[in-house]
Formats: C-alpha cells, sequence, structure tokens
C-alpha cells in the first residue's frame, strides 16, 4: 500500500463548483495498477457521486474522454477492534476505463 504522502490528489481548483469533491484521488493498489495497464483507472470517490458526475470530473481533471464508468459501493459492518464495537465506514470507487491511447499520468 502507498504511503498517503505519496498519493497526489487531483487539483480541485480546475473543476466547477458543482464537481468539486467529487474525485477523492486514485486508488493505489496492485488490482489498480493491472487495471491500469487494460486501461480502466481507479477511484476514490465521494459517496454522493454518481456515474454522470464522475465521468465529467475527470475529463475535467484530466482532459480526457470516458468511455465508461463503473462503480462499487463497500457497504459498513460491524467491527469489534480491541474491545469496542463499531462500523467500518462506508467507501465508494469507481473504475474509468479510458479509450485506447488515452492515458492518465497518477503519481
Amino acid at each position: 500500500m502507498a504511503k498517503k504522502s505519496l498519493i497526489v490528489k487531483p487539483d480541485e481548483k480546475k473543476l466547477p463548483t458543482e464537481l468539486a469533491g467529487i474525485i477523492i484521488g486514485p486508488r493505489i493498489t496492485e488490482k489498480a495498477a493491472y487495471s491500469a495497464e487494460q486501461n480502466g483507472y481507479v477511484f476514490d470517490v465521494a459517496t454522493r457521486a454518481n456515474k454522470i458526475q464522475i465521468s465529467r470530473a475527470i475529463k475535467a481533471l484530466y482532459n480526457v474522454n470516458p468511455v465508461k464508468v463503473t462503480v462499487s459501493v463497500k457497504k459498513p459492518v460491524a467491527v469489534f477492534i480491541r474491545g469496542t464495537r463499531g462500523m467500518s465506514k462506508l467507501e465508494k470507487k469507481a473504475t474509468v476505463f479510458l479509450p485506447k491511447g488515452e492515458k492518465i499520468e497518477i503519481a
């Protein structure tokens, strides 16, 4: 897992106000790196974001036209850590597929 200080977050100043906060940052994992070889890039996104907003935000930030966007949600589950009960957080990730020849430079 990459250190959080090494992960480059997107520049929010480039986005219109309605798209600010949609893209949290790229997801840096081995599976995401393999997906990038197949022109699919994985991003952590806001839980309120939909596919259209994600597509527009990627287009505004990276100047590429996504072909397809898929979204998956990790729902909270009960956890028990050091004698304390709690819930894990809700997470949402988006896989953005680009046409052949286009790339996104991540870190």
